[in-house]
């Protein structure tokens, strides 16, 4: 593991551990075994390891959901599945998450979102693209946009039960159900062979 990514891993740690407040940038290059001007030529402030650490965690996401989604099953059941990884994403790793979302909203590097999600955005709208051209969703989709919106719904509503709530196994069933129907019907799935 490189400087760079050790200093991220060390502070995705130390951040769970005490808090982004907390933690002083010493904490972190004692963990990663590196001096502090190290951490200087990668990173100007602990804030600025923020859209790296979301990086990470979006690259996490991607590689789960690209291991749970079969490309040979149907469209409806390759969006279960991509629900599905997405949720347990929230499940497992919801103290990062809530790290990230904490400091990115209270810097200026909540701006860089959109970037970091850029390669999940781009997967989703391929998938959508390619159930469009096979008739399996409706033809007025527009993949690009409707992959953000697929993105925040998930996460948003996977997000209220690990995130905000008491991690209830029922609950998240029942927001998963949830999400699957209402993508069913904004998408107007089709029975064509995924």
């Amino acid at each position: 593991m490189g400087k760079k990514a050790a200093i991220i891993h060390s502070a995705i740690e130390v951040f769970q551990e005490q808090g982004i407040e907390k933690t002083k940038i010493s904490d972190i290059v004692k963990r990663a075994g590196i001096a502090q001007g190290t951490f200087y030529l990668y990173f100007p402030s602990k804030l600025s390891l923020m859209p790296a650490i979301a990086e990470v965690m979006v690259a996490k996401t991607i590689e789960i959901v690209k291991d749970t989604v079969d490309n040979d099953a149907s469209y409806p059941k390759q969006f279960e599945q991509m629900v599905d990884a997405i949720y347990e994403v929230n499940r497992e790793y919801y103290e990062i998450l809530a790290v990230i979302y904490s400091g990115l909203a209270s810097t200026e590097h909540i701006r860089e979102w959109e970037s970091v999600y850029a390669p999940f955005y781009e997967w989703v709208s391929e998938k959508l693209e390619a159930a469009k051209k096979e008739g399996a969703i409706r033809q007025s989709i527009k993949p690009d946009r409707t992959a953000k919106l697929i993105i925040g719904l998930v996460e948003s509503t996977a997000e209220q039960v690990f995130l905000y709530a008491q991690h209830d196994e029922n609950e998240a069933n029942r927001q998963k159900e949830e999400v699957l129907e209402f993508l069913a019907y904004a998408l107007h799935f089709q029975n064509v062979e995924g």
